[in-house]
C-alpha cells in the first residue's frame, strides 16, 4: 500500500480527483497538509476522515514548524508526498529525507514557464501573452529548485483557438485531474524508476 501525503494551498480539486482516481486497493492518503488554516482543501479532507495538518501559518495556534511535520510525515510511513496546489518552496530537511519521493503538478509544460513565481493564473498569462500554440500540465520530481527535478510525465493541449488566459487555465486543469492521478498510481504499481538519469514509466514494473 502507497501511504500519500498531500499538499495543497487553495480549493483542492487535484486532490479530490486524485482521491477519486487512486487504486483504493494499493495506494492511500493518510495526510494533508496545508500552510493556510481556512484552505477549502482541509475542510474537504477533514469530511473525508483524513489527518489534516497546518504548517507555518503565524494566525493558527496549532501551527507546526517545518521540522515537526517532517517528524510526522517519517513517523506515518509516507511513501510518496504530492504537491498539489501547494504555493510554499519546501524546507530543505523534508527534500533531503525524501529524496524521489516528492512529486509537484505545475499547470505548464517545463522546462517553459517555470520557476520562482510562476504559479495559478501567473503561469497561463504568461502562456498566453507568449502566443504559444501548446500548453499543457507536467508532473516532476522535486527537488531545492523551484520546477527544476526530473520530469516524470507531461499531457499536451492545442491552445490556438483560445480567447484568455482564464480559457488556458481551465484546459489545464482539466488535464491535471487525468495527469496527476495516473503518475501516483504508477507510483503505486512500481512503475515509475530511474535509468540513464532519465525517469522512465514502465508497463513492466520497471523490470
Amino acid at each position: 500500500m502507497l501511504k500519500i501525503a498531500v499538499f495543497v494551498s487553495g480549493r483542492g480539486s487535484n486532490l479530490q480527483s486524485l482521491i477519486e482516481k487512486l487504486d483504493p486497493k494499493k495506494a492511500k492518503v493518510l495526510a494533508v497538509v496545508s500552510n493556510k488554516s481556512d484552505c477549502l482543501a482541509i475542510s474537504y479532507a477533514e469530511g473525508l476522515g483524513i489527518d489534516t495538518f497546518i504548517v507555518n501559518d503565524k494566525h493558527f495556534s496549532d501551527s507546526l514548524s517545518s521540522d515537526e511535520i517532517t517528524e510526522v510525515l517519517i513517523t506515518k510511513e509516507i511513501d510518496l508526498i504530492v504537491l498539489a496546489g501547494y504555493l510554499k518552496i519546501l524546507p530543505e530537511i523534508m527534500v533531503d529525507k525524501f529524496e524521489n519521493k516528492i512529486i509537484n503538478i505545475h499547470p505548464a509544460l517545463l522546462p517553459a514557464f517555470g520557476g520562482k513565481g510562476m504559479y495559478g493564473m501567473n503561469v497561463h498569462k504568461a502562456v498566453f501573452d507568449s502566443n504559444a500554440a501548446i500548453s499543457g500540465a507536467t508532473v516532476h520530481f522535486v527537488n531545492k529548485n523551484y520546477d527544476e527535478g526530473k520530469i516524470i510525465a507531461q499531457r499536451v493541449i492545442d491552445i490556438t483557438n483560445i480567447n484568455s488566459p482564464e480559457e488556458i487555465a481551465l484546459r489545464v486543469l482539466k488535464i491535471e485531474h487525468e495527469l496527476l492521478p495516473y503518475v501516483v498510481n504508477c507510483f503505486a504499481d512500481k512503475k515509475i524508476f530511474i535509468k540513464d538519469n532519465r525517469v522512465k514509466i514502465s508497463p513492466l514494473n520497471g523490470e
